[in-house]
């Protein structure tokens, strides 16, 4: 029997667990590392929000936010994704309609994510199929319900 999920089991602040690419083949990736960090936010108005990073990005030699070298930048982009919009959930999916993100390609599209496991304390997220490194993949990312005054 399918899990009935409501919107209200899905507002919170979550914090990532791991992220993992799952290719036909069986190759699995890691693309933000074995150690990413992460946040996903789901707002009561119907709104969310990704950011996931690799754990240990290199910092700039500058301080100046709106600069540094283009192989900085580019390393900046490669270790870091993030997006957001409103969302809509229908049974075990959920929609992300993407308004702005780091992957510009993304805005404007709908990212469909569908609710693999879902309870107070852990989310399962599966990706509809996206290519990733010239190959088809399956997402899966695995979240912990952040609790206020925790450490998580």
């Amino acid at each position: 029997m399918e899990q009935v999920i409501a919107p209200a089991d899905l507002i919170g602040t979550w914090k990532l667990v791991s992220v993992e690419l799952r290719y036909s083949d069986g190759d699995v990736r890691y693309p933000w590392g074995t150690h990413a960090k992460g946040h996903l936010l789901y707002s009561a108005e119907g709104y969310m929000s990704a950011v996931i990073a690799s754990a240990e990005r290199p910092l700039f030699a500058t301080e100046d936010v709106l600069t540094g070298s283009v192989e900085e930048q580019a390393q900046a982009a490669r270790s870091y994704v993030s997006y957001g919009g409103p969302y809509e959930l229908h049974g075990n999916e959920v929609t992300h309609h993407v308004e702005v993100s780091l992957f510009p390609n993304w805005v404007g599209q709908a990212q469909l994510r569908y609710i693999e496991a879902l309870d107070n304390k852990q989310l399962i997220l599966r990706s509809a199929p996206i290519l990733a490194n010239g190959k088809q993949a399956t997402g899966y990312l695995i979240w912990r319900r952040y609790a206020s005054g925790s450490e998580n």
